[in-house]
């Protein structure tokens, strides 16, 4: 295949099913706080945000006070529940060893949870070193912010216009969309609902796919599209 410099993945709800589980978890938290709301109803709306940007969201749009130390402790929470349960999603490895181009992940979850996420499903070893977390960049600022495309554009040499993106978020797609590059949607982890690929295309994605196995041909035939004008 040619035609990329660079493919870039998502690492939760993408190589890793994570979403559903800081569903369950964060909407509790929730909850229990004062602000009901049911777990499928927080991954749809919430897909893609940090725990920290939820609860700015929640506190802008109720009178509900939050607690400073609902952020602390659902990072503990979801670190504890990941490292027992989370599983990788089907199809990375077929993917991975029929893609030539050089590949990275981009997310906002930190170094140390993406390592241990990743290690448990097994597919650490088949990115890094080249495992890039939002929260590691100069200002911090996490997708749907562009910083953490660009920062892997540059530590992988890549022109951004000629960079797939594997984003199973609003907020990822237009992270990637605002860097200049081009994104393919993914829906095939659990925390998916009905209307998450059209959400995914009027984003911005080119196509959608269900599961990754499908990546390498869905490669293969953008690289023989016409580039698209991000101007």
């Amino acid at each position: 295949m040619t035609g990329f410099d660079l493919i870039i993945f998502d690492c939760d709800g993408v190589l890793v099913d994570s979403e559903i589980i800081a569903a369950q978890v964060e909407s509790k938290l929730l909850t229990d706080a004062g602000y009901p709301i049911d777990a499928a109803v927080l991954a749809e709306r919430f897909a893609g945000m940090s725990w920290k940007d939820i609860l700015l969201t929640v506190e802008k749009e109720t009178d509900v006070p939050l607690q400073a130390n609902l952020l602390g402790s659902a990072e503990k929470l979801l670190d504890e529940k990941l490292a027992r349960s989370v599983k990788g999603i089907a199809g990375v490895g077929h993917a991975v060893a029929r893609i030539d181009q050089p590949r990275c992940i981009c997310s906002n979850s930190s170094s140390r949870r993406l390592k241990a996420m990743l290690t448990r499903a097994g597919t650490h070893d088949l990115f890094a070193p080249h495992i890039f977390s939002a929260k590691d960049t100069a200002d911090m600022r996490t997708k749907p912010a562009p910083d953490i495309f660009h920062h892997a554009a540059k530590v992988m040499k890549a022109d951004p216009a000629k960079t797939i993106v594997i984003e199973d978020s609003v907020h990822g797609v237009e992270g990637a969309m605002a860097a200049g590059m081009r994104v393919v949607g993914f829906t095939g982890a659990s925390h998916s609902y009905p209307s998450h690929a059209d959400r995914l295309t009027e984003a911005g994605a080119e196509t959608v796919i269900n599961r990754l196995v499908d990546l390498p041909p869905v490669v293969e035939a953008l690289a023989s599209w016409s580039m698209r004008d991000f101007g």
